[in-house]
């Protein structure tokens, strides 16, 4: 199953970056990330607009669409687990995960989503809810696997 992660706006820290090629790396296949930006920066309003039609070009067609969004469901990590391996078992051959911009999401990508996941009720920078998705999807690879990298 390929896994793509896409993200408003590009990743210029350099330790960001790191850490989550790190995680990427460990996931076979390597974890896709797909940056997406609109250079003109239209105002708010039409700025989301904007960023939810770069994020749903952006999709491979036919793929399963899991949005970050502080309004969806909150897992922990066996369960997470548990879902990949579900849309795996189920023959789901594109998994994508996306993060909005500094607003959040345009309602049509809530709306294209199969899956709105949250990461809690912290709010997270951007850049390293890529290096949080990254890890996760390496934990649950392990957890799938037996491999004792989640300690219970």
């Amino acid at each position: 199953m390929r896994r793509t992660l896409i993200a408003v706006g590009k990743c210029r820290d350099a330790s960001v970056k790191a850490l989550f090629d790190e995680y990427a790396g460990r996931l076979s296949p390597r974890l896709a990330l797909i940056e997406v930006e609109d250079k003109k920066k239209p105002p708010p309003p039409d700025l989301k607009l904007r960023e939810g039609r770069l994020i749903l070009d952006a999709i491979p067609t036919g793929a399963t669409l899991i949005a970050l969004d502080e309004k969806g469901k909150s897992l922990d990590s066996p369960a997470f687990a548990a879902r990949i391996g579900k849309w795996q078992d189920s023959g789901v051959q594109d998994l994508v995960f996306c993060i909005g911009g500094a607003d959040g999401l345009d309602d049509a990508v809530r709306q294209r989503a199969d899956f709105l996941l949250s990461l809690g009720a912290l709010t997270w920078p951007h850049m390293l809810v890529r290096v949080l998705i990254a890890e996760q999807l390496y934990r649950a690879e392990t957890i799938l696997s037996g491999h004792p990298y989640h300690r219970v």
